[in-house]
């Protein structure tokens, strides 16, 4: 039986079991992929004190962190959660089962994707999920943005401050916020493409241009796709944790759920104002794990709460 169970092994999970192990709880990191959405960066300037290195490199950091203090790692997917009278009850992919007093959900979301032809031949290529991260890195190039609402409105803000054009791409036509929209119409380096979608991606070793559907051909180094992200709350659904209409886990201050025992950080929550990024997940994982901590304690000095 351990302390905590950790689910997923990005920032927030990888953080959450840092801190755990240094509570002197025994804690198990349970992630399929080590790192999250954040190791397709192609360079991260924006965590303090590490400058111009990839989110391999930065995630790699993190994992190196975590097993110093010599926390269990198991490179599974979880695909069932139970309560139990102790606690908790996880079934891995591999027929595992692993119980735990308290559980921390850190799985992040899934960056929805064009589902198009050497889309994954050119991710970490001229493909961001990420602009945030990666805009600095084409200064001085044409870009496309993919996406009508305001993600891909502010992606295309941000891009027009470092690229001389940039495209969007937008399918159903450019919908969120009316200042959003004002705002990238206003730019002069923003074109706005309406009504097509991205049919085929062209390059040697990176992006070079993009087709339309309508026969268009865009010259272009890097597409931004930015057409919304997914929750990976499925698991939590059985355990009945409390969702958002948009389906983001719904958590306090302390990162607690409205499930006694279970806790969740990072950028599967509807903490940190919203803004998902790996600074924040780190610091929603130290949280979560605090308060797993003084969760556990209260159960350990009142067993009979």
């Amino acid at each position: 039986m351990y302390d905590i169970i950790i689910l997923g092994g990005g920032a927030a999970g990888m953080t959450a079991a840092i801190y755990s192990a240094r509570y002197n709880l025994k804690p198990i990191l349970i992630s399929e992929n080590l790192g999250g959405l954040i190791i397709d960066a192609h360079k991260v300037e924006n965590y303090p004190g590490l400058n111009k290195l990839s989110g391999m490199e930065l995630m790699s950091k993190f994992e190196e962190h975590v097993r110093y203090f010599n926390v269990e790692i198991k490179e599974q997917s979880v695909i069932d959660i139970k309560k139990t009278k102790d606690g908790f009850l996880a079934t891995t992919n591999k027929a595992e089962k692993i119980g735990g007093k308290a559980i921390i959900f850190a799985l992040g979301t899934q960056k929805r994707k064009l589902n198009i032809k050497d889309e994954e031949k050119f991710s970490r290529k001229g493909i961001s999920y990420c602009y945030t991260c990666d805009a600095p890195f084409y200064k001085g190039m044409n870009v496309a943005v993919v996406g009508g609402g305001d993600s891909a409105c502010a992606a295309a803000r941000l891009l027009s401050e470092y690229c001389p054009k940039v495209y969007i791409i937008a399918k159903e036509g450019l919908g969120g916020e009316p200042y959003n929209i004002s705002s990238v119409r206003s730019k002069k380096n923003i074109e706005i493409l309406e009504h097509v979608v991205v049919s085929k991606i062209d390059g040697s070793k990176m992006v070079e241009s993009v087709t339309l559907s309508n026969g268009k051909r865009l010259d272009v180094r890097a597409l931004f796709v930015e057409i919304g992200s997914i929750p990976s709350t499925e698991l939590v659904k059985g355990v009945k944790v409390g969702l958002d209409e948009t389906g983001y886990i719904k958590v306090n201050d302390k990162m607690q759920t409205n499930i006694d025992g279970i806790f969740a950080a990072g950028d599967v929550t509807t903490g940190s104002g919203g803004l998902r990024q790996v600074i924040t997940a780190a610091a929603e994982g130290a949280i979560a794990a605090n308060s797993a901590f003084n969760y556990l304690r209260i159960k350990r000095e009142n067993p009979k709460i």
